[in-house]
């Protein structure tokens, strides 16, 4: 085991950048065959095609996070129990959670494919592009039970330190899915409902894989039987997990609503911000994988007893950030019209090009802010403080969706984005006061237990 503890014995900033660097080229290419969609779509079919993909992006996006904030649930259960050498409470820890959420997957697979219109007609979606984009839903709905399950075994595979496995996992299912995407749509001419297939099977393929890698890596370990399902440990890993799935979807859900606001304003805004949405994902890539590796990295030096090197980790973070930020700063800034246009071409129109340069370029140079939140929230959700993460996430998204409700209908789409930075400086100031308060008690708790031995 001593090659799987350097979040717990290497130097932060090594430590950091060896765990995080895996995910973000996973982030990298898992949001690179998502945006390889909207560009296939958007080129092959036309600028409605791509608005209709992109108008029930936000509805997707809450059904993510809710297999992210489950996968943040399993990740720090996991990673406590593996920091303290409990591998027989590990495993038990990593079926409980893949019982709990395989059930939860089938449930919202039922009720998204039933009220997929409705919800879609909620959404204030443009009548030109709402049948496909209904289509595309249902079939992204049947591939629930899949991107559930691939979420939680790559969160369980992070905290175990073993990042680079679903990063192998995700260039197979990246390149697989965009060989089908442009096998289904170019090739065979299915539409938007190609794109939903050639995402739902790459994702099949890519979890089921997860979980025969998985189930090696257990049997390896020598473990032995354990119970399939602990109440008690379902009850620890929803004390974190349904924070985070509140926090991620009250995210998501916020952004539903702005994704609303934006549809009002007809399929051609709609298709640029939908471009521009592509690659703020992408954008985001390294200072999301730094958050996130935040988390375990927190969990298991507190698991371990090593609180006083989490400071030193942060540190590390926030170097890292500013050095990502601002080389993406530089590209939106120098190419935003020739990023767009990959999605676009040259059929694409004034306004949807307008609104994707825009986009992109304004807050290209507020992404730093973003980053110093999510690594700080990674830190405070790896000490379990997932209240106040979740409070913090809540006033951003509160900010950011009222602003856009009241001020885009009066001053143009642009208040959209323009909200953003401030929503994300509140996030930060939350989330950084109340990290403070409780990295300060973990360590006086320690050198208490040390005064004491």
């Amino acid at each position: 085991m001593q090659r799987e503890d350097y979040l717990i014995s290497g130097t932060p900033m090594k430590a950091l950048l060896a765990f995080s660097l895996p995910m973000f080229i996973g982030n990298l290419c898992q949001q690179f065959y998502t945006m390889a969609d909207s560009i296939i779509v958007g080129r092959f079919i036309g600028e409605n095609a791509l608005a209709s993909v992109g108008a029930s992006y936000a509805l997707t996006a809450v059904f993510i996070a809710v297999a992210i904030g489950g996968g943040a649930g399993a990740s720090v259960v996991t990673s406590r129990a593996f920091g303290a050498a409990s591998y027989r409470t590990m495993k038990e820890s990593i079926s409980t959670s893949l019982i709990s959420f395989l059930i939860l997957s089938l449930l919202l697979t039922m009720a998204g494919y039933i009220f997929s219109p409705e919800i879609l007609n909620l959404l204030n979606t443009p009548e030109a592009v709402i049948e496909e984009a209904v289509i595309y839903l249902r079939i992204y709905f049947l591939g629930l039970p899949f991107l559930f399950m691939y979420n939680i075994l790559s969160s369980i595979f992070n905290a175990l330190g073993k990042s680079r496995i679903p990063l192998f996992l995700l260039i197979f299912s990246s390149i697989l899915n965009i060989v089908l995407d442009i096998a289904a749509v170019a090739a065979l001419g299915m539409g938007v409902a190609g794109a939903a297939w050639a995402t739902l099977i790459s994702q099949a393929v890519s979890a089921i894989f997860s979980f025969l890698i998985l189930l090696r890596i257990i049997r390896a370990m020598g473990i032995g039987n354990t119970g399939l399902f602990s109440p008690a440990l379902f009850r620890k890993m929803s004390g974190i997990a349904l924070p985070s799935i509140l926090q991620q979807s009250t995210i998501s859900i916020g952004m539903m609503l702005v994704q609303g606001v934006v549809n009002g304003f007809g399929p051609e805004i709609l298709a640029g911000y939908s471009a521009s949405i592509r690659v703020d994902n992408i954008a985001t890539a390294a200072i999301s994988a730094i958050g996130n590796a935040m988390s375990p990295y927190t969990a298991q030096n507190i698991g371990a007893g090593k609180a006083w090197r989490i400071n030193a980790g942060l540190r590390a973070s926030f170097i890292m950030v500013f050095a990502s930020c601002a080389f993406t700063c530089l590209i939106l800034e120098l190419y935003s019209k020739e990023i767009t246009g990959l999605f676009l071409g040259d059929e694409g129109s004034m306004a949807a090009y307008a609104t994707g340069e825009s986009y992109l370029s304004f807050l290209g140079w507020f992404y730093w802010i973003l980053g110093l939140a999510m690594a700080t929230g990674g830190a405070l959700r790896g000490s379990g403080g997932m209240k106040y993460f979740t409070i913090a996430s809540i006033a951003n998204l509160s900010f950011r969706v009222i602003a856009s409700i009241i001020l885009a209908p009066e001053y143009g789409v642009d208040v959209v984005w323009h909200a953003v930075p401030a929503g994300w400086t509140i996030y930060f100031a939350i989330c950084f006061i109340t990290y403070r308060l409780r990295i300060k008690h973990s360590c006086k708790t320690e050198q208490s237990i040390e005064k004491s031995t």
